[in-house]
C-alpha cells in the first residue's frame, strides 16, 4: 500500500475549523516558529502577523515553555481538580492571576479554551441572579461582530451571522446590538458622542426585553476576529453605567485582549472601568498549551461561596486547572514581566499605527486602527461611500493569498486584514508587514497608485 504523503493524508483524515474541501487549494504545513515568524514545510519563512491565532504573545520557539511543561508532565501531568482535589499549579496560578487581573476580580476558574470560558461566563451570570432570587434574568446580550466561540452557547453569543445558519436553532435568550465601530456605526443622535450613542443601544436593548429577563452583557474591549474594532474612549464608561443601572453583568472577553495585545494587561484598562466577569485564554501561555478561564468578582464570588449546597455551582469541565497548562502560564507570564513585554506592546504600538496612517493614502484602503498591537487595515471598493467589494469579487481570499505568496501570514476577515503580530515583533518586521500590505492592496484590488 503506497504511503500518503502528509497533504494527502490530512485530505482524507482530518477535519479543519471552517472545513470544505475548497479551502486545500493553498494548504501550508507549517513546521517551525522563532520569534515573530513561521517556516512552512518547504522551507520558506513567513512573518507571523496573527502571531498564530492572536495567542503567540511571547513568540514562537520560547524553551522555557516547553521546559516548564516537561518538568510539570515528569513530576504530575494532570490530576482532578473537582471540588476536594487541587494541584499546586492551579493555586499558584490563581493566586498569580488576582495580582494582575482588575482589582475587584480575585476568584479564577480555569478551562481549556475561550469558548469554554464564555460558556462558564454565561451559567455563571445566570446561577448568579437565580441565586438572588432572579430566576427570569436568564438572557445575554452581545454585539454584532462580537466573537465569543463556536460552542452553542458560545456561537449564539458571537455575532458574526456566517457562522449560524447551518446550525441552527441558537441557544434561546440571546440579543445582539451593533458594534461601536467609529468607521460604520451611524450615529442616530447628533446630542451625543458616537461612543455613548453606540452604548445606549444597550440600554434599549435591555429596556425592550425588560431588564428583569437580562442577566449579563458580554464585550470584548476590541472586536477582534470581527474585524478589530477599537471603540471610542467613552464607550465603555457609559456601559458600565448602564449595566449598573439595570443590574447586568458586565462580562469582559478577554480572550485577544489579555496578557498584553494592547499594551495594558488587559484591555479595559484602557477605558477605566471594571467587568464583573472577566473571561481569557490565548495569550495566558501564548498557545503553547490549551488554558483559558474566568475571574469573577468579589461580589459574584460571595454568591457563589453562600448558596446552600443543594443550590451549588454545577459546572465542571475534565481539564479545569490543568497542572501542565497552570505550568506553562506561570511561565508565560513570567517572560511577559521579565521582558517587559507588555511595555513593548505600547511602546511599539505607537509606531505601529503611524506606519499603518500611512496607508490611508491608499485607493482601496478605507480605513485603519489599532490599540498596542493589534489592528487592522479595512479595504473597501469605494473610499467615498465606504462600499465593500461584492462577494463574488472573493477579495478576502484573494487578499490572504497575496499576503501570503509575499511572505505574511494572517486572516482577512469581513475585507479588513487584521494583525496581531507576537509581541516580540521588532520594528524593522512591522515595517515589513505594512510594506506587504502597501504593495498587495493595489495590485488584488486593481487600484493604479
Amino acid at each position: 500500500m503506497m504511503k500518503l504523503t502528509p497533504l494527502d493524508a490530512d485530505r482524507k483524515h482530518l477535519l479543519h475549523p471552517l472545513h470544505h474541501p475548497v479551502a486545500y487549494k493553498n494548504l501550508r504545513i507549517w513546521v517551525e516558529g522563532r520569534g515573530a515568524t513561521i517556516k512552512d514545510a518547504d522551507g520558506r519563512e513567513y512573518l507571523d502577523g496573527l502571531a498564530g491565532l492572536w495567542n503567540v504573545n511571547v513568540g514562537h520557539g520560547r524553551r522555557e515553555l516547553a521546559d516548564a511543561a516537561s518538568a510539570q508532565m515528569s513530576t504530575l501531568a494532570y490530576a482532578s481538580s473537582y471540588a476536594g482535589s487541587t494541584n499546586l499549579r492551579a493555586i499558584e496560578l490563581a493566586e498569580r492571576m488576582s495580582g494582575l487581573a482588575y482589582p475587584q476580580i480575585n476568584a479564577f476558574y480555569f478551562t481549556s479554551g475561550g469558548a469554554e470560558a464564555t460558556d462558564t461566563s454565561i451559567k455563571t451570570s445566570r446561577f448568579y441572579w437565580k441565586a438572588l432570587g432572579k430566576p427570569d434574568k436568564v438572557k445575554v446580550i452581545s454585539r454584532l461582530r462580537g466573537y465569543h466561540g463556536l460552542t452553542l452557547a458560545a456561537m449564539s453569543a458571537t455575532g458574526l451571522p456566517a457562522f449560524w445558519p447551518m446550525f441552527e436553532p441558537r441557544v434561546p435568550g440571546f440579543v445582539h446590538i451593533d458594534a461601536p465601530d467609529p468607521y460604520r456605526f451611524v450615529n442616530p443622535d447628533p446630542a451625543v458622542s458616537l461612543g455613548v450613542a453606540a452604548a445606549n443601544q444597550l440600554e434599549a436593548a435591555i429596556l425592550r426585553e425588560g431588564a428583569d429577563t437580562v442577566a449579563a452583557f458580554i464585550a470584548e474591549p476590541v472586536q477582534g476576529a470581527g474585524g478589530v474594532i477599537v471603540p471610542p474612549p467613552d464607550y465603555f464608561p457609559r456601559i458600565r453605567e448602564i449595566c449598573d443601572k439595570y443590574e447586568v453583568l458586565f462580562i469582559s472577553d478577554e480572550v485577544i485582549t489579555g496578557f498584553g495585545r494592547t499594551g495594558r494587561w488587559f484591555g479595559l484598562e484602557h477605558y477605566g472601568v471594571e467587568p464583573d466577569i472577566m473571561q481569557f485564554a490565548k495569550g495566558i501561555t501564548s498557545g503553547y498549551v490549551p488554558l483559558g478561564g474566568v475571574g469573577i468578582s468579589d461580589r459574584v464570588r460571595e454568591v457563589v461561596e453562600n448558596v446552600p449546597l443543594q443550590k451549588r455551582w454545577m459546572h465542571a469541565y475534565t481539564y479545569s486547572g490543568h497542572p501542565t497548562c497552570c505550568a506553562v502560564a506561570l511561565r508565560n507570564i513570567r517572560i511577559l514581566e521579565d521582558e517587559r513585554l507588555v511595555e513593548r506592546a505600547a511602546a511599539l504600538g505607537t509606531h505601529f499605527r503611524k506606519r499603518l496612517d500611512g496607508l490611508l493614502s491608499q485607493e482601496g484602503v478605507g480605513h485603519v486602527r489599532s490599540q498596542g498591537l493589534i489592528g487592522a487595515v479595512e479595504i473597501v471598493a469605494d473610499k467615498s461611500t465606504k462600499a465593500l467589494h461584492p462577494p463574488e469579487a472573493q477579495i478576502a481570499q484573494r487578499l490572504t493569498d497575496a499576503l501570503l505568496d509575499h511572505g505574511l501570514y494572517t486572516r482577512v476577515a469581513l475585507d479588513c486584514i487584521c494583525l496581531a503580530p507576537p509581541l516580540v515583533v521588532t520594528e524593522e518586521q512591522i515595517d515589513r508587514i505594512v510594506a506587504i500590505i502597501a504593495e498587495v492592496v493595489p495590485a488584488v484590488c486593481g487600484v493604479r497608485l
